[in-house]
């Protein structure tokens, strides 16, 4: 089985956040919770990670900025080589309200562990071009540095250090990386297949969801018949579990047709979605419900509440993440659910009978009843708030020593203990 997780996120100089920002899933010092929700990550067993963090603080914080940065660094990975030229933009956005951080790169670096291998992959950029870009591998518990690239202004060329660790094609790959596209990724695309897993790790193992979270056509999908084999019965179960009154999931695929669009809808917007779904099919759900004796009645999946819609929409995504061993990041995951739902989404992470590959989550709430010692350790309670020149901070709960066990997090954390929450003025005539 290959092991793929995070272990440390770096952001610095993107968006809201304006000085280096740490989040790390390694686990502190406390012993509680252990069997729950800690695991060991590399052969020798000497990193202990979290499976899951939740990061708290007042609207307009930066915890969603937090969330972007990553989703910005896969973007890069991902696109820098495959669909960009020569002289395109990279999507990146430098702290604005500082005139000397406009000027500088916005910078990225993760940690993550590949099948028990730490490597620790990072660069930072301009719009124009990359200006730093760094790769370590700790296969014995010692760094090797795979890459080193450093842009140099005076001579408008680059430092290239490509370590004798790194196997294949080198100086090709060099050659072939332009200024604003990643090393790593034109390395893969030249068919690197040492670094091929690294790549993979950003395309398949990291998974984001927003406020809105998913649509239900992939829960939906799972429910159809493929290859002789279905996993309704696992979405039913979920639902089941999540207290969901629904008995059967009705599935139906059917030819997409532009008339069913909302009348009221903008011709512009009306005549793209009929260009881009023209010839495709469409998938119909309608959820199955039995009436006081005991007949099944059949619901249009709109005539289900705005929870139960989300939540069926979070079941397909959400097991196929624990099966697969994702790791999650979802913001705002309170929206719309119940509170005793999103403990129940959090639980399952929780759960070695479930997780069984160390799946990871790490969200964004406002929620504060799962704010306590029996859901989370000290260690997976992030805090993140804006200083009074609008930058960003992200911190850890355990910055404040709660006591272990007795500390009433909830209540600390609401009468302002721990920071992170809005400061609310009169409305004054």
């Amino acid at each position: 089985m290959v092991v793929l997780m995070l272990v440390e996120i770096n952001v610095a100089n993107f968006r809201s956040f304006k000085e280096q920002q740490t989040f790390s899933l390694v686990k502190g010092k406390g012993d509680e919770l252990l069997n729950q929700n800690v695991f060991t990550a590399t052969a020798n067993k000497d990193i202990a990670l979290l499976n899951s963090a939740a990061i708290y603080g007042p609207n307009a914080s930066g915890k969603s900025n937090f969330l972007v940065a990553l989703q910005c660094m896969r973007r890069i990975v991902l696109d820098s080589s495959n669909n960009s030229k020569r002289g395109d933009k990279l999507p990146v956005t430098p702290f604005k309200l500082s005139k000397e951080n406009r000027a500088l790169p916005s910078e990225f670096e993760v940690t993550f562990i590949i099948d028990h291998v730490r490597y620790q992959y990072g660069f930072a950029a301009t719009e124009n071009r990359v200006i730093e870009e760094w790769l370590f591998a700790y296969p014995k518990g010692r760094a090797q540095r795979w890459l080193g690239r450093s842009w140099r202004d005076k001579s408008q060329t680059y430092d290239w250090e490509l370590g004798s660790h790194l196997q294949g094609e080198r100086q090709l790959w060099q050659k072939s990386t332009r200024d604003n596209a990643l090393f790593l990724s034109t390395a893969v695309q030249l068919n690197s297949e040492q670094l091929q897993p690294l790549y993979d790790w950003f395309n398949n193992t990291l998974r984001f969801a927003n406020v809105g979270g998913w649509n239900a056509n992939f829960t939906a999908s799972l429910c159809e018949m493929t290859n002789g084999k279905s996993q309704k019965s696992k979405i039913l179960a979920f639902l089941k579990a999540a207290d969901l009154n629904i008995d059967d999931v009705l599935v139906e695929r059917r030819n997409f047709d532009s008339n069913e669009l909302p009348q009221d809808m903008p011709d512009s917007m009306r005549d793209m979605i009929a260009r881009d779904f023209s010839g495709k099919q469409v998938l119909d759900v309608k959820t199955v419900h039995k009436d006081s004796s005991g007949e099944n009645v059949v619901f249009d999946f709109d005539e289900e509440s705005d929870g139960t819609q989300k939540l069926f929409s979070f079941a397909g995504p959400w097991l196929d993440s624990l099966e697969k061993g994702h790791v999650l990041f979802i913001d705002e995951l309170h929206d719309n659910l119940h509170p005793k739902l999103v403990q129940f989404l959090v639980s399952l992470f929780h759960s070695k009978e479930i997780n069984l590959k160390n799946a990871q989550l790490v969200f964004t709430t406002h929620e504060t009843s799962i704010l306590n010692q029996d859901v989370f350790r000290r260690d997976q309670i992030w805090f993140c708030e804006k200083d009074k020149n609008s930058a960003s901070a992200l911190f850890p709960l355990t910055d404040f020593s709660p006591r272990k066990g007795r500390e009433n997090l909830e209540l600390a954390y609401l009468s302002g203990r721990y920071g992170a929450v809005p400061f609310l003025g009169s409305l004054e005539k």
